[in-house]
């Protein structure tokens, strides 16, 4: 699975879970689909960050070679 659709993933879960989270009555039920909606988020937050990275570093070496 690609990093994009990894990231998209997570974050269908995340809406999933906050779905659930809204419809049921047990409150410590809807608290726990809650913390999993902000740790699927999380997750596909930090995915993101390093794909980001890796770019940039990517950019930098390419950049380098370029000078030399």
């Amino acid at each position: 699975m690609t990093m994009i659709k990894e990231t998209k993933f997570l974050r269908k879960q995340a809406e999933k879970a906050e779905r659930m989270a809204r419809a049921t009555a047990d409150e410590e039920a809807s608290q726990s689909l809650a913390n999993l909606a902000m740790a699927y988020r999380s997750q596909a937050d930090a995915l993101r960050r390093s794909k980001k990275l890796k770019r940039q570093s990517a950019k930098k070496v390419e950049l380098k070679a370029k000078a030399t």
